[in-house]
């Protein structure tokens, strides 16, 4: 798939195939997206949101979730907000959502079957690391939105001028529902 994926790309530059996406690295909306990598929401997100190329920064990960005050979503919403301008964050998530009641009891299976050893699972946990508490999805969608919202609003760094709201998308519709 990779080597179809990169013939296509060069075709889609050779043809001038960018042009239309060209932008600058500031969202003219002044918006951030925190949002979940479900597939369904590729292109149904910003077409219900109404963004286009440019509009926003669109971050995106299993379950729309901020696990941590320091992790990599947090970290990437505040270099939005600092580097780049954003005046206000969006947390979406959406129905039907695979991070529902994900757990590391439903991966380690998966793990053993891809070659994945008990030695390296335990030398992990050894490390520090909660593999359960890490893998861990959520149990009520609202619930994991507002979470998360509290978490970014209240960040020790965030300013408190950024509006900061919470969402859930439908996976087949796009209609959007805050979640208060």
């Amino acid at each position: 798939m990779i080597d179809e994926i990169l013939k296509f790309n060069g075709e889609f530059v050779k043809s001038g195939g960018y042009e239309k996406f060209v932008t600058s690295k500031y969202p003219d909306k002044k918006l951030a997206v925190l949002s979940c990598m479900d597939t369904r929401l590729t292109e149904l997100l910003p077409a219900a949101l109404g963004l286009n190329n440019g509009d926003a920064k669109i971050i995106k990960n299993a379950g729309a979730l901020i696990m941590s005050p320091y992790d990599s979503a947090m970290r990437s919403l505040l270099v939005a907000v600092y580097e780049l301008g954003v005046e206000e964050i969006m947390i979406v998530a959406h129905t039907t959502c695979g991070a529902c009641h994900m757990s590391f009891g439903e991966f380690k299976h998966h793990m053993l079957d891809r070659g994945i050893t008990d030695d390296t699972l335990a030398t992990i946990k050894n490390s520090g690391i909660d593999l359960d508490q890490w893998l861990e999805g959520f149990h009520d969608t609202t619930q994991s939105v507002l979470n998360t919202v509290a978490i970014v609003r209240n960040h020790p760094l965030m300013p408190r001028d950024v509006v900061v709201r919470g969402f859930i998308i439908d996976s087949v519709t796009g209609a959007l529902e805050e979640v208060k």
